[in-house]
């Protein structure tokens, strides 16, 4: 599955929060605060390498009308994501 779309999935808001949900699973969220920095974001393994990770950043930049702003990561798996938005 490459496409976002090929899959259900719901995104669930609460304060500071996205997750993004299917009947099984969690399938990533996000963690921020209000001046849009990324405290936190996580993707299933599962589901990595579909788009998810920038479409919930996507969402966070869209409720804080801020630019993303990112802490230091704390696994290279995060260094490598963060790479890669950048790139963007």
């Amino acid at each position: 599955m490459n496409n976002l779309d090929s899959f259900y999935h719901k995104i669930i808001e609460t304060e500071g929060v996205f997750t993004m949900k299917n009947a099984n699973t969690t399938i990533g969220f996000v963690r921020f605060n209000e001046e849009g920095e990324i405290e936190y974001i996580f993707v299933n393994p599962m589901f990595r390498k579909k788009g998810l990770a920038k479409k919930m950043l996507k969402l966070v930049k869209d409720k804080t009308k801020k630019k993303i702003i990112f802490q230091k990561p704390i696994s290279p798996l995060g260094s490598k994501l963060l790479k890669s938005i950048n790139k963007i």
